[in-house]
């Protein structure tokens, strides 16, 4: 018996699309172009049907380096639907990072966009497995007919890759279903007929299914931009309508500290899913001054089980400063040192789900470690609530000894935050990963503020216990944070706040 098309990743998020409502704009590109989904689908078809053209074939692993973001979308689904795997590349890597991942990647064909071309011809003599170099541009004259569908439910979808914070990114390895599952996350929050989600170019890699894949599944219009920081945030929003958006709270530091934003019209807005870092009081208030109508919801999971957890913040139905609940179809738990289910209680965060990876390409110890049961232990702690509320403590190794107790940055930056004239805050334990440590704290003013270190360490004191209270407090222009090609800000970068200003504690 044949599989089902609809065990297809390609087919189920785009051609049944098509196929529902073919008139219905699918996506919109940069302001220049829209789509509808017949439209979308007939050049994702076109794309797929030249790539086996060019002996792309069912299983063949497909290294992808793209960065124009309709590019993206369009090569990601036809690989889906003829059954390639494909390894979703960073654009923003170390030419050697690139080249080792691929490397390992067990590639022997290589897909780009003009974006990269000099970093493709640096790498090219260097992956000599890697037989087949194809422009994406070639890639628009097959016909757009469907073509025949490979890859199915447990089938590989995707290689997509950790942060590689701790040595060479690890490739996590998803599938049809797994990724079936992830495209889920928007049926959960509220949605209707007029629904316009935009983003930019962050969807390679993880963000494809955490961001296109549900979009288009949810039957939504996608609005892709190549840039989504504050200042063409303010110009998109406005002119597309955006009611959903999915970012950081880094972002709204951003967008908020600086003036430009408050002439414009935000009011379509209806939808910000905040996850990767913690949600403070003060900055959730800021944005509901400012966005009154959007529901903010919370939300947790990673590369390995994406958008596990979540929950909406603003309407007391989720308590500030937790990730929600699991959602439809997954489950959390918290563990202790001997695995135990704890409640209440700090401990490891266990996700399970069909969404959860099936496991890290080439490395079956590590893959072991992580993966226990039908569970997902990746090292971050936290506690649940009997009711199933999930409460993310942060990583392990971002835990702060002092006096004898541990403190997650968090827990001051929220006390900083709610100071006046404080844009964002971020706090390390100095030195690094010992014992005892003292708290080194970094503060960025807002636009047209100032701000006194001694004045700032007075009024925490008066709120923080001692163990909590920074022992030096620097006051920066801006703090360190990744660079994902969102535009705006990525994670706040923690160790380079320590290399940068941990010599000040002596």
């Amino acid at each position: 018996m044949a599989p089902s098309p609809y065990g297809n990743y390609g087919h189920a998020i785009l051609t049944a699309g098509a196929l529902r409502t073919p008139d219905r704009v699918a996506l919109t590109y940069c302001g220049e172009r829209s789509f509808t989904y017949e439209e979308l689908n007939a050049n994702v078809n076109r794309r797929a049907n030249a790539l086996l053209a060019a002996g792309i074939g069912p299983g063949r692993r497909v290294a992808a380096l793209l960065n124009e973001t309709l590019t993206v979308a369009e090569v990601y689904l036809a690989q889906a639907k003829i059954g390639a795997v494909t390894a979703a590349l960073n654009p923003y890597w170390p030419v050697e990072t690139l080249r080792d991942v691929v490397a390992a990647s067990g590639c022997t064909a290589f897909v780009h966009d003009a974006t990269v071309a000099e970093t493709v011809e640096r790498i090219r003599g260097s992956l000599p497995e890697v037989t087949t170099w194809i422009d994406a541009r070639e890639l628009t004259g097959g016909p757009d007919a469907e073509p025949p569908l490979a890859g199915f439910h447990d089938d590989p979808l995707a290689l997509y890759y950790t942060s590689g914070t701790t040595g060479l990114p690890k490739a996590v390895v998803h599938t049809h279903a797994s990724s079936l599952a992830t495209a889920q996350i928007w049926l959960d929050v509220p949605r209707g007929p007029d629904a316009v989600f935009g983003t930019g170019a962050i969807i390679w890699g993880i963000g494809f299914p955490a961001i296109v894949g549900p979009a288009l599944y949810a039957g939504m219009r996608l609005v892709l931009e190549q840039d989504w920081g504050p200042a063409n945030f303010l110009r998109v929003v406005p002119r597309e309508r955006v009611t959903h958006v999915s970012q950081i709270p880094s972002f709204y530091a951003a967008l908020l500290g600086s003036p430009e934003h408050e002439d414009v019209d935000l009011s379509s807005i209806r939808v910000i899913m905040l996850g990767g870092e913690p949600l403070t009081a003060p900055m959730l208030d800021r944005i509901k001054a400012r966005l009154p109508e959007a529901g903010v919801y919370s939300y947790y999971g990673q590369t390995e089980a994406p958008y596990t957890c979540m929950g909406r913040v603003d309407d007391g139905s989720t308590p500030l400063g937790s990730s929600g609940r699991a959602r439809t179809g997954n489950a959390v738990r918290v563990t202790d040192p001997k695995g135990r289910r704890v409640i209440d209680e700090v401990g490891e965060i266990n996700l399970a789900g069909p969404h959860r990876m099936a496991g890290y390409d080439g490395l079956p110890e590590r893959t072991a470690e992580v993966l226990r049961g039908e569970w997902y232990v990746g090292g971050d702690l936290g506690s649940v609530s009997a009711d199933g509320v999930l409460r993310v403590l942060g990583r392990r190794e971002d835990a702060i000894a002092k006096g004898g107790v541990w403190t997650q940055p968090a827990a001051v930056e929220e006390a900083v935050a709610a100071l006046d004239g404080v844009a964002e805050a971020g706090a390390v334990g100095v030195p690094e990963g010992a014992a005892e440590q003292r708290i080194l704290l970094a503060v960025v003013p807002r636009a047209g503020h100032s701000l006194d270190a001694s004045k700032l360490a007075l009024a925490l004191a008066d709120t923080l216990p001692e163990h909590r209270r920074p022992d030096h407090i620097v006051v920066a222009e801006e703090l360190p944070h990744s660079q994902d090609a969102s535009g705006g800000p990525g994670k706040l970068l923690r160790k380079a706040i320590r290399d940068q200003y941990g010599h000040l504690l002596g």
